[in-house]
């Protein structure tokens, strides 16, 4: 008995701890059925979810009138549904091949778009789809929309195939202008580029050049987010949740596309015609700036191209001849990203540093036809003498050796080869106190520093070059042709390597004429000009003005660059506007200026020597030379004298300019 009651409570123990069991695990589920379902329901579509990025509509970039530079258009794209390739690849495929017929396109071309890209049996890259598995797969791009909607009017014989819309970067060329170097292209987004904070995927554009990079963020705009649920093939089943995207907002820009178009105009007609004349005339550039405020209104440079090209994708050809050296490198600004020697257009700051060292501005100078210096005679451009004359006949008539033996003079009372490391020279002083030697602060890539050689810089190139140098001194030149100029560049070497590191007299006299080691863009000089036209100071050029919410208009305003004084002081500055004018009313090109009495326009012209190469032409000016509104620097490589190629490009800008009034 005592055996028997001890069985029945064991037994009656287990039950018990059945029964608590079952009960806890009934109150768990109802727990969860009715205290937790919103927490696990969550946590049970997020395990199935994807999250796809929807790219924000572009804004666009705008002239100062509202004429659009960089636009968008609607593109009518076919896709196909990834269920319907991976339920039935071969009924896809068939379709694919009717459809292909129907539009007019290789079937081969659609085909290669349904294999993602990395699958097995994809075929190479582009032709395969390198965007998400989550979204319908474009098979062809910019199709005929009537074409494409009969494939979606016939569901039962083109199963999964859809017809969207969706915007394409375009760039209209308002007047025939290409303004490229100034926009820039979008190009698809690199790996290192994406990650969280970004806000960019694999499949976005954004800018990689121009006004597209700089202010990629602000015409970029919000990307939108569609939260959608997947089956365990990755297929979507439905849309979870769906934040819109907010558009990028437009740049409204200092460019006027009038200006812009005559500035390019004019740069390829005088480019035609210095080859005619026999001169190479490889490239240009046309600089606009506003002195008042640096507001860019053109910035043309030669070779150019239509930035249209970058729309869809360049094609391997199309960029080898952008970057073909032979083709005059059309992606480079000459505007912005080549220096080149200033020659005479430097002259005025030599007036103001001349001045500065102590030289009476209002004194007399002789300009014989040679100066020499040690055992080498500097010669004037012009081979003629002009006795004493001013500053003002010295800059009209661009006598060089005015120039020289002031440089000189100013070298020798430093010390010459002496002379400290950290000499102050008013040359140096004045010319980067007007901008030279650094870039200008230009909301537009690819700037240049350009190059304003002083005793430091020198030396630290001397270092960095030395054994180089030391080499050719040894071995000289055996790849150049021309024995001449071999053995010139062989003695070069032998200097450089022995004593490169010194300043000497030739530098400082060159330096004054804008010749020598000192480099300069089109842009440097322009700002240069600037600072003389408005009375000392020196802006930084700006080419956005603006951005405006395409929805409610709201504008804000693109932050004005620094500004700051130069080294300029207001008598020096008044004498040389009142010389600048003067050289064009009684200069070289007191013929090509002729005939507009309402726009007085003042400048200087420039012919830049350059080894084995043609002499490079220049002119900057501005105008009214009474009420600077506008400064116009102009620049052709390899094309002659300023007053030749040069000053005519200037005059057709400032007729253009003239008639905006």
């Amino acid at each position: 008995m005592r055996r028997t009651a001890s069985h029945q409570g064991r037994f009656l123990a287990v039950v018990l701890l059945v029964v608590l069991g079952f009960g806890a695990l009934v109150a768990r589920l109802g727990q969860v059925q009715l205290v937790g379902h919103d927490d696990f329901a969550g946590a049970a579509v997020a395990l199935d979810t994807r999250t796809l990025v929807v790219p924000a509509l572009r804004g666009r970039i705008l002239d100062a009138r509202g004429v659009p530079l960089a636009d968008n258009r609607v593109s009518t794209i076919v896709t196909i549904e990834r269920r319907a390739l991976v339920a039935a690849r071969g009924r896809a495929e068939a379709v694919i091949r009717d459809a292909a017929a129907v539009l007019g396109l290789e079937a081969e071309r659609l085909l290669g778009r349904t294999w993602l890209c990395g699958e097995d049996g994809a075929p190479a890259a582009p032709a395969c789809w390198a965007g998400s598995a989550q979204v319908p797969v474009p098979l062809a791009e910019d199709v005929d929309p009537t074409r494409a909607l009969s494939l979606v009017e016939q569901p039962e014989r083109f199963p999964g195939l859809g017809v969207e819309s969706r915007p394409v970067r375009v760039y209209p060329r308002p007047l025939g202008t290409s303004a490229a170097h100034l926009l820039g292209y979008l190009g698809q987004v690199r790996a290192e580029e994406v990650g969280p904070g970004t806000g960019l995927v694999a499949d976005d554009l954004v800018g990689r050049a121009g006004l597209e990079q700089q202010y990629d963020a602000v015409l970029r705009g919000t990307p939108g987010r569609t939260v959608v649920s997947v089956d365990p093939r990755g297929l979507v089943t439905g849309v979870v949740s769906r934040t819109e995207p907010v558009p990028g907002r437009d740049l409204v820009t200092s460019l006027d596309v009038r200006v812009q178009a005559s500035a390019e105009k004019a740069l390829a007609t005088q480019l035609a015609a210095a080859r005619q004349r026999g001169w190479a005339a490889d490239s240009g550039a046309v600089v606009v700036l506003d002195p008042r405020t640096g507001g860019v209104a053109a910035l043309a440079s030669a070779p150019a191209y239509d930035p249209n090209v970058w729309t869809g994708g360049i094609s391997s050809a199309d960029y080898a001849t952008l970057t073909d050296p032979r083709a005059g490198t059309p992606l480079l600004s000459r505007a912005i990203g080549v220096e080149l020697a200033p020659a005479s257009t430097l002259k005025p700051a030599s007036v103001t540093a001349a001045v500065r060292a102590g030289n009476p501005l209002r004194g007399r100078y002789d300009c014989p036809s040679s100066y020499r210096i040690g055992n080498r005679l500097f010669h004037n451009h012009e081979t003629e003498g002009r006795g004493l004359i001013t500053f003002a006949a010295a800059i009209r008539t661009s006598c060089d050796t005015v120039f020289y033996k002031l440089a000189y003079d100013e070298w020798r009372s430093q010390g010459g080869t002496a002379a400290a490391v950290d000499a102050r020279d008013p040359f140096v002083e004045v010319a980067t106190g007007f901008g030279l030697g650094a870039r200008t602060g230009i909301d537009v890539p690819g700037e240049s520093t350009g190059r304003v050689p002083d005793r430091a810089s020198k030396r630290s190139l001397w270092e960095a070059t030395k054994d180089e140098s030391c080499r050719r001194a040894r071995t000289g030149y055996p790849g150049v042709a021309d024995k001449e100029h071999a053995g010139y560049l062989r003695q070069l070497a032998r200097e450089s390597c022995e004593s490169g590191f010194l300043v000497r007299p030739g530098d400082a006299a060159n330096f004054s004429i804008g010749q020598g080691d000192v480099a300069t863009t089109p842009l440097q000089v322009a700002v240069m000009y600037a600072a003389i036209a408005n009375g000392g100071t020196v802006v930084t050029p700006r080419v956005a003005s603006a951005s405006v919410d395409p929805v409610t208009g709201e504008r804000d305003r693109v932050a004005a660059g620094p500004r700051r004084k130069a080294p300029l002081p207001a008598e020096v500055g008044a004498y040389l506007r009142g010389a600048l004018r003067e050289t064009v009313t009684a200069g070289s090109v007191r013929h090509q200026f002729a005939g507009m009495p309402d726009w007085p326009v003042a400048g200087k012209t420039g012919t830049g020597e350059v080894a084995g190469k043609r002499d490079t032409s220049w002119f900057v000016s501005y105008a009214p030379a009474n009420r600077p509104t506008w400064v116009v620097s102009v620049v052709v490589a390899q094309g002659g004298p300023g007053a030749r190629t040069a000053a005519p490009v200037a005059r057709a800008v400032h007729e253009t300019l003239r008639g905006l009034r």
